[in-house]
């Protein structure tokens, strides 16, 4: 307690201070309450509340889909399942990188509920039909329909965050429940996994995903959203397309980021594409197997998603992430000198930290660069800016792990690593200071 002085009348706010009367004099306590509205000042609001869930439904439903696929593919291609994931995933990002910009311009101009909720419904459709696929060339077609309603939806949802946290610290909250909401996604998904093959074949999986979509479209349908900016939609449509991308790229801390994203997208690249090549081929486990892999990884990018928000308060945000990058380098290098099944989990729990260090800061430094009516289109310029990286990734580690070799993919992985660290520290200045916004 600290002695405020005298104060004649006695008042309660629990946005400021409780003043309690002790007898002669009166004493000043900050209420708990006033520290968990500051921690969870965004949760407060009923509708991001439910946008939230919605998000977290939809995320770990995509997860269930993309553990299952791998499965999926492996009873179709054997041990050539990491070149057909390879291209799964880089149709994936074709979409991902071709139609976010298109989608979040588009966005500008709609009522983004009913938007919301169609696309929820849409993806829940295709996701029903992946389980009775017969041929490879089946699953590029559903996978590229499925991803191109999810860059579209992903983009509307993160232009809807801002308008309906106007205040800036309760928007910064959401863009860190966010991440954390990714990475649970990474854990949880691989535990349900484990938990419904037990019971189910992987068939069953993406039953489970729809239901997580279709769940997601009844709290959208439930939320109340603000109205259309008229003065958003008046703007020609080709500049809402391309201005986050120019702000984006005219800004040096996040041209750095986007290089540092290679080794995000090389590290997930291995976890994602070869994962289950990796445990069913050369380590000749089963599924449970491939589904601890994965959470192993999901444990390591939560585990700094959780302890680094309080460390950047007083670290670099651009040591952090080079400090992630190095570590994924020397991961990536490391591991083909080993076979062990622990080394592997090693491995996969260190480019599950190294990519998060990465990851997690990111929504930090994007606030930094652009001006609040800009954000939506930052965030949609380095959705699909970011997703290119994991465009060269993805395919290429696939084809090297089936034609090369395991370990081979893997050095190709760590010289993408490589690349994109060198580039960096290069071009993003080590003197940042945090009230640059962006390059005029």
């Amino acid at each position: 307690m600290r002695d405020c002085g005298a104060r004649k009348s006695l008042t309660f706010d629990l946005e400021r201070d409780a003043w309690l009367d002790l007898g002669n004099k009166h004493y000043c306590v900050a209420y708990a309450v006033t520290y968990t509205q500051d921690m969870t000042g965004a949760l407060l609001n009923v509708t991001y509340r439910k946008l939230l869930l919605a998000q977290i439904l939809s995320v770990i439903g995509s997860g269930l889909t993309t553990i299952a696929l791998g499965i999926l593919a492996y009873e179709l291609a054997n041990e050539k399942a990491g070149q057909v994931l390879g291209f799964a995933f880089a149709i994936k990002m074709i979409a991902y990188v071709g139609v976010a910009p298109i989608a979040s311009a588009l966005a500008e101009s709609l009522s983004r509920k009913p938007y919301l909720v169609f696309l929820d419904i849409t993806r829940a459709v295709l996701v029903l039909v992946l389980p009775f696929v017969t041929q490879i060339w089946q699953i590029y077609v559903l996978i590229f329909a499925f991803q191109a309603f999810s860059a579209a939806f992903t983009p509307a949802f993160q232009a809807t965050i801002p308008d309906i946290l106007a205040d800036e610290k309760e928007y910064s909250q959401a863009l860190s429940y966010s991440r954390l909401t990714y990475d649970l996604e990474s854990l949880v998904s691989p535990l349900l996994v484990g938990l419904l093959l037990s019971v189910v074949t992987c068939h069953w999986l993406f039953a489970g995903t729809a239901v997580g979509f279709l769940a997601s479209a009844v709290l959208v349908s439930t939320a109340v959203f603000p109205m259309l900016d008229k003065a958003k939609a008046q703007i020609p449509f080709l500049k809402r397309m391309t201005h986050g991308g120019a702000i984006y790229l005219t800004t040096p801390r996040l041209r750095g980021m986007l290089f540092l994203y290679f080794g995000v997208a090389a590290a997930t690249a291995i976890i994602l594409v070869n994962t289950v090549v990796y445990v069913k081929g050369a380590l000749g486990l089963g599924d449970t197997v491939v589904v601890l892999f994965f959470a192993v990884s999901g444990i390591g990018s939560m585990s700094v998603a959780l302890i680094l928000p309080r460390l950047l308060l007083r670290i670099d945000p651009r040591r952090v992430m080079i400090a992630g990058s190095c570590l994924l380098l020397v991961s990536l290098v490391g591991k083909p000198l080993t076979q062990s099944m622990i080394s592997g989990l090693l491995v996969w729990f260190l480019l599950g930290v190294g990519a998060s260090m990465i990851q997690t800061p990111s929504g930090l430094l994007l606030k930094r660069s652009c001006y609040k009516e800009d954000r939506p289109a930052v965030f949609a310029a380095h959705f699909a800016l970011t997703h290119a990286c994991w465009l060269l990734a993805y395919p290429l580690t696939g084809v090297v792990g089936a034609q090369l070799g395991f370990s081979m993919a893997f050095f190709v992985a760590a010289a993408i690593t490589a690349i994109g660290l060198v580039t960096a520290v290069g071009i993003w200045p080590a003197c940042d200071p945090d009230a640059l916004a962006k390059e005029q």
